[in-house]
């Protein structure tokens, strides 16, 4: 999908403004999303989840109110979503301080990248490894 240029002050909120830009990962619309719909069965857990388009949508939105870390935060939260919630859990605890060496965290900073093609989240994670360096608490490898 081709994102649309948005304004801030016109398109926000875009469940308000621009709800032709909102769909489920299953292609429905947030207008297909009522209690009708979820109590006769048609609507799915699936159709509840928020999609990359619409995260980064939201990115744009903040980056353009100049709330860069906000953007920053939702472009990494678009990335996310083609990462089982599993692998999610296992890279957060990973990040913990002294759980994981650098090379630890340089392989899934890579993993990110070339899997997934997560480079804002191949970026985050470089920038924790090289953090936590300076800060002496990555894990040893003992």
């Amino acid at each position: 999908m081709t994102q649309p240029t948005l304004d801030p002050a016109v398109d926000y909120p875009l469940s308000l403004h621009r709800r032709d830009l909102l769909f489920t990962p299953t292609g429905k619309t947030i207008d297909d999303i009522t209690i009708d719909s979820v109590v006769s069965g048609d609507v799915q857990a699936a159709d509840l989840r928020i999609t990359p388009d619409t995260l980064r949508l939201q990115a744009q939105i903040a980056e353009k109110d100049g709330r860069r870390q906000l953007g920053a935060n939702l472009h990494r939260a678009a990335e996310m979503t083609a990462i089982s919630d599993e692998r999610v859990l296992e890279i957060y605890n990973a990040l913990r301080p002294n759980a994981s060496t650098k090379a630890e965290l340089e392989a899934i900073a890579e993993e990110l990248h070339t899997e997934y093609h997560a480079t804002f989240l191949a970026e985050l994670v470089r920038e924790a490894a090289d953090v936590y360096e300076r800060r002496d608490i990555l894990a040893t490898g003992e």
